[in-house]
C-alpha cells in the first residue's frame, strides 16, 4: 500500500523528530530463541566514536594488558572472558581493504551493549534477587507489533563488538589513518613491525584522492545490537547467554582453507591464473572417464588419493614460475596489499602457465597418466603397501621446487623454456625424479628425511636450487660452493653424513650431483 503525501510527510516529521541525535538509531528488533536483539546501520565514524573492545569494559580495568589491550588470563577474569585474544597484524590489512578496495564489504558486526548499572551490583535496576529489572538495551517501539522503533544509546553505556573484533580494529585503523595521515604495522602483540603505512601510499600506489578515503568514513555497515542484560536475568545469567552467543557464532563461521581462499580470490593475480589453469589444462582439469586431478581444499595430497596436486599447491607453483616475470603482483610496499593485475598481464601470465604446463605433461612421469598408471603408484615410496615409485613430480613440495627452478631459469636468466624443458625430460627418463628414498638420489635427505621416512618440507628451497644447477644455471664458484655445503648438511644425520653411494663419509666428500 502506497503512502499519501501527508502521510509521508507526517513519518518524515516523526522519523526526524527521533532520529535528529547521534544516541537514536532507528532499529528493527529480530528473535531467535529467547535472544532479543536490534538491528540497524551506522556509519563508520560511529562505530569508531562509539564501540571497543570487551576488554575496554570498566569490569576488565585491572586485568588490562597495556600493551595488547587483552585481558589477562586469571582465576578472576577466566570466567568474564568475552573474546578470543586480539591479533593486531589483521589491522592493517583490513583498513586498506575498506581504503582502496572498490568493491569493499564487512558483515554486519554483533555488539553488546552495557550500561553502568550492568557492573554496580547496588544500582535500583537490580532487585532484592540481583535479577534486572529491565533489559540493557532502551528500546521504544513505533508500531503495534513492536518490532520497529529506536534504539537509545546512553552516553553512559558501553558498547564492544561480541562478533566483528577484527572488523572493528580495522575500522578503528582505517580511522586512525584517516586522522593522523599514517597507521604503524604491528603484530600479533601489538608490537611495531616494518614502516608504518601512511596515506601518500595510498594514493601514490592505488590512485585514490584524498576526498575518496575521507568519504569511506561516511559509509555504513549492518550492526545488531545485544542487551547485556535481560530483563529478570542475573548478571551470571547473563554473562553464560553472551559467552554461549560469541562460542556457537565461532562454531558456526568454518575457516577457510588456503585452497579455498585459491578458489574465491579475485584480486590476487596468482590466485586468479591458478584456477583457470586447473580447469582449462588437460593434465589438470576433470574428465570424464578419469579420477580428478586437482584437491581443491586441502593443503596436503594423502597417500592413497588419487588426485595429482592441490590448488594450494598450484597456486603456489604458479606464483613461483611468474614472481621474475609479475614480481609487482605483490604488494608494492611491505604491509600493503596487492591491487588485481589487468585484464592483459592475467592473460599472459595464463598464457605462460598454460605453456608451462603443456610442456611438463610430456615428461615420461606425466605421461604415464596417459597410459593408466594412477597417481598413487607413483606417489608412494618403495617401502609402503602397496609400494610405488617415490616420484617428487606427483608430491605438491616437489612440483614447487620445480616451478621456481624454472621460473628462475627462464625469465630471470633468460633460458629457453624448451632447451629447459628438453634437458628435464632427459633427466626424468634416467628416473632422476624418482627413487627418492635410495641414496643415490639428488633428493635424500632434501626432500626425503630417512629418519622419519617421509617428505621433508623443508628442503624445498634446497630442492630448487639443485634442480638449476643440474639444468646448467648455476655458473657461480661461490653459489656452486654453497649448494653443495647445504647438501652435505642435508644428508648429515647424526653427525654422520651419506653419499649418493650410499657410503658414511666426510662431509666434504660428498659433491654435486652431474648437469645435464
Amino acid at each position: 500500500m502506497k503512502l499519501d503525501k501527508q502521510q509521508r510527510q507526517t513519518l518524515t516529521q516523526l522519523l526526524d523528530f527521533y532520529l535528529n541525535s547521534d544516541d537514536r538509531l532507528l532499529v528493527q528488533k529480530t528473535e531467535m530463541g529467547e535472544t532479543a536483539a536490534f538491528v540497524s546501520s551506522v556509519t563508520l565514524q560511529w562505530v569508531h566514536r562509539h564501540i571497543g573492545f570487551a576488554s575496554e569494559l570498566p569490569l576488565f580495568q585491572q586485568q588490562l594488558d597495556p600493551q595488547t589491550q587483552d585481558v589477562e588470563r586469571s582465576a578472576q577474569t577466566i570466567n568474564e572472558i568475552l573474546q578470543r585474544p586480539l591479533d593486531w597484524s589483521r589491522q592493517a590489512p583490513l583498513a586498506q581493504y575498506i581504503a582502496i578496495r572498490e568493491n569493499h564489504k564487512f558483515p554486519a558486526l554483533l555488539v553488546v551493549v552495557s550500561p553502568d548499572w550492568v557492573d554496580d551490583p547496588d544500582a535500583p535496576q537490580w532487585d532484592q534477587n540481583q535479577r534486572a529489572k529491565q533489559s540493557a538495551v532502551d528500546f521504544t517501539a513505533l508500531d503495534a507489533k513492536k518490532t520497529v522503533g529506536v534504539l537509545e544509546i546512553s552516553p553512559s553505556s558501553s558498547m564492544f563488538a561480541l562478533d566483528g573484533q577484527h572488523r572493528l580494529m580495522g575500522i578503528q585503523g582505517l580511522m586512525e589513518l584517516l586522522e593522523t595521515g599514517r597507521l604503524p604495522q604491528y603484530s600479533k602483540v601489538k608490537k611495531p613491525v616494518g614502516s608504518e603505512i601512511t596515506l601518500e601510499d595510498l594514493v601514490g600506489e592505488y590512485h585514490v584522492t584524498r576526498r575518496q578515503l575521507q568519504n569511506v568514513a561516511t559509509e555504513k555497515i549492518g550492526i545488531e545490537f545485544l542487551p547485556a542484560v535481560a530483563k529478570g536475568e542475573t548478571r551470571d545469567e547473563a554473562r553464560q547467554r553472551i559467552r554461549s552467543i560469541f562460542v556457537h557464532a565461532n562454531l558456526m563461521a568454518v575457516k577457510l582453507s588456503k585452497g579455498q581462499l585459491a578458489l574465491l580470490d579475485e584480486d590476487d593475480g596468482f590466485s586468479i591464473v591458478s584456477r583457470q589453469i586447473a580447469v582449462t589444462h588437460p593434465l589438470l582439469r576433470e574428465e570424464i572417464g578419469r579420477n580428478p586431478r586437482m584437491n581443491w581444499d586441502s593443503a596436503t595430497v594423502a597417500a592413497k588419493s588419487t588426485v595429482l596436486t592441490t590448488l594450494q599447491a598450484l597456486k603456489d607453483m604458479v606464483q613461483v614460475y611468474l614472481e621474475p616475470k609479475f614480481l609487482h603482483w605483490h604488494s608494492p610496499k611491505p604491509g600493503l596489499i596487492p591491487l588485481r593485475p589487468d585484464t592483459q598481464e592475467l592473460q599472459e601470465g595464463m598464457e605462460a602457465v598454460a605453456q608451462l604446463f603443456d610442456y611438463l605433461m610430456e615428461l615420461p612421469s606425466y605421461q604415464k597418466l596417459q597410459q593408466g598408471w594412477e597417481t598413487p603408484t607413483l606417489r608412494r615410496f618403495y617401502f609402503e603397501k602397496p609400494g610405488g615409485e617415490g616420484n617428487i613430480l606427483f608430491r605438491p613440495v616437489g612440483q614447487v621446487a620445480v616451478a621456481k627452478a624454472l621460473g628462475n631459469l627462464v625469465y630471470r636468466q633468460q633460458f629457453s623454456l624448451e632447451e629447459i624443458l628438453a634437458k628435464l625430460r632427459r633427466y626424468d627418463e634416467k628416473g632422476g625424479f624418482s627413487r627418492i628414498e635410495n641414496p643415490a638420489s639428488v633428493w635424500y635427505g632434501v626432500l626425503y628425511d630417512p629418519n622419519k621416512g617421509r617428505i621433508r618440507v623443508a628442503g624445498r628451497e634446497l630442492a630448487s636450487k639443485l634442480l638449476m644447477y643440474i639444468l646448467g644455471g648455476v655458473r657461480d664458484r661461490l653459489e656452486k660452493a654453497e649448494i653443495r655445503t647445504a647438501l652435505a648438511k642435508a644428508r648429515t644425520f647424526e653427525d654422520k653424513t651419506i653419499n649418493f653411494a650410499g657410503r658414511w663419509v666426510h662431509p666434504r666428500e660428498v659433491g654435486l650431483p652431474k648437469k645435464m
